[in-house]
């Protein structure tokens, strides 16, 4: 199975090697057939701390590296 990529918006970097990026999905709703847009938080592993607040950046799945921290950060935008 093929690792999951996401694209999303960096919200925080205080942490040492982390940063918290912020991605939306949207979705129509099945009843009422008006787009929803949802937002989840994901940690993700910045080995040299090069994301700033505000960066938009890819994200791809990885092993666990900590409790929260299941994604690292990708160097390049992927060619999909």
């Amino acid at each position: 199975m093929p690792k999951r990529v996401l694209q999303g918006v960096v919200v925080s970097d205080k942490q040492d090697k982390t940063v918290v990026v912020k991605v939306e999905r949207r979705f129509t709703h099945p009843l009422l057939k008006k787009t929803v847009r949802r937002t989840k938080n994901y940690h993700a592993h910045d080995e040299g701390n090069t994301a700033k607040v505000g960066d938009t950046v890819w994200i791809e799945e990885s092993k666990p590296i900590s409790k929260l921290k299941t994604w690292v950060l990708l160097p390049n935008a992927p060619k999909a």
